[in-house]
C-alpha cells in the first residue's frame, strides 16, 4: 500500500484518508511511541488491519489532537481519558472544553503592552536598578522580549503604574517588590477562599457528582463562571475601600494628635492560615465564629506560655 502524500500544514489532511503510523505521527505531531503508549493506556482505538499493514483514519488523528489539547490545559492522562469515554458514549466534550476556555479565560480588561527601557527610565525617573528589573521580572510585572533584551511585555499596565507613582512619591523600589510580594500571598488566600466558597456553594450542584460532566453539566458551569467572575474583584474592591478609610482615618487622627487622651488602640496585623485549618475551625465553631476562635486561641497560647515562663522563673529564684 503506497504511503500518504505529505505535506507542509499538518491540518491539510484531506478527509477519508488512511495513514501508517509513522504519517499519523507527521500529522498530529506526537511521536510514535507517544502514539503506541496511548493505544497502551486506552485513550487511542487499535488501528484497522489491511493485509500485512496496519493503518489509522482521520478519527485517530481528531483524536490525538484531542489529547493534545486536553493536555494543554492541564489535565491529566487519567481524567482525558474519563473525559474521551463520556465523550464517546453520546455526552460530548463541547461544554468541557468550552468551560475550560472559560476558566483559563482573561479575568481582567486589562491587555498587555510592551515597554523598552528608555521607556522605563522615563516612567521611574531615571535609570532602573538592575536589581529592580531583576525583582519585577520575577514577579511577572516585565518578561523578557526573547531575543530583545532592551524590551519588556507588560502583563498589568495597572501594575506598573501603581509602582511608578509610589515610587515617584518616594517609596524605594526594592520596598515596592516586598510590599508586592506580600500583598500577593494574601490575594492569593483570598481568591483560594473564594474559589473554595464558591465551590462548596454552586458548583457543588452541577459538578459535584463523582462522575465526568455531562455536556448540560458544563454548559451550565461555564455559564456560571460567566457570572461569578467580577464577583470576586467587585467584594474585595469593596472591603479594600472599606478598611482603607478606616485605618486611613485612624492613622490621620494619630498623626494630627486627636486620640492622644485616648487610650491607643492596638494595632491589628493579618496572619495567613492554610485553608484546611479553616475549614476545620468551621466545621468546630461554625463560619461565624472563626475569628473569635482563632483569636480566643492564640490569646490562650500566649498566657499559657507567659505563665510557664513566669513559673520557670521562680523555679529558678527558690
Amino acid at each position: 500500500m503506497s504511503r500518504r502524500v505529505e505535506r507542509d500544514e499538518r491540518d491539510d489532511a484531506p478527509a477519508g484518508a488512511v495513514y501508517r503510523i509513522d504519517d499519523l505521527a507527521h500529522h498530529s505531531g506526537v511521536t510514535v511511541r507517544t502514539i503506541r503508549a496511548y493505544q497502551d493506556r486506552g485513550l487511542l482505538p487499535s488501528p484497522e488491519r489491511r493485509g500485512r499493514a496496519n493503518v489509522y483514519s482521520d478519527a485517530h488523528l481528531t483524536r490525538l489532537r484531542q489529547i493534545a489539547d486536553l493536555l494543554d490545559r492541564g489535565y491529566t492522562l487519567a481524567s482525558i481519558k474519563e473525559l474521551l469515554e463520556a465523550w464517546d458514549t453520546g455526552r460530548g466534550l463541547g461544554g468541557v472544553l468550552g468551560l475550560a476556555a472559560e476558566v483559563e479565560g482573561p479575568w481582567t480588561d486589562e491587555r498587555a503592552v510592551r515597554i523598552s527601557r528608555t521607556e522605563l527610565i522615563e516612567r521611574f525617573g531615571g535609570p532602573p536598578d538592575e536589581t529592580a528589573v531583576a525583582d519585577a521580572v520575577d514577579l511577572g510585572v516585565l518578561v523578557p522580549v526573547p531575543d530583545d533584551e532592551d524590551l519588556f511585555l507588560v502583563p498589568s499596565p495597572q501594575e506598573l503604574s501603581v509602582a511608578a507613582e509610589l515610587h515617584a512619591a518616594g517609596v524605594p523600589l526594592s520596598a515596592i517588590a516586598g510590599h508586592l510580594r506580600e500583598l500577593r500571598g494574601q490575594v492569593e488566600h483570598i481568591a483560594t477562599r473564594f474559589l473554595e466558597f464558591t465551590t462548596e456553594h454552586v458548583f457543588a450542584l452541577s459538578l459535584g457528582q463523582h462522575r465526568p460532566p455531562t455536556e448540560a453539566d458544563a454548559v451550565e458551569a461555564a455559564a456560571l463562571v460567566r457570572r461569578l467572575r467580577p464577583l470576586a474583584r467587585q467584594t474585595v474592591d469593596a472591603e479594600l475601600a472599606r478598611a482603607m478609610r478606616l485605618f486611613a482615618t485612624r492613622r490621620l487622627r494619630r498623626h494630627l494628635g486627636s486620640d492622644a487622651r485616648a487610650e491607643p488602640a492596638e494595632e491589628s496585623r493579618s496572619v495567613l492560615i492554610a485553608a484546611s485549618t479553616i475549614r476545620a475551625v468551621e466545621k468546630l465553631v461554625g463560619p461565624e465564629q472563626v475569628s473569635a476562635f482563632v483569636t480566643a486561641a492564640a490569646e490562650r497560647e500566649v498566657q499559657s506560655r507567659a505563665l510557664d515562663a513566669l513559673a520557670a522563673n521562680t523555679e529558678e529564684i527558690g
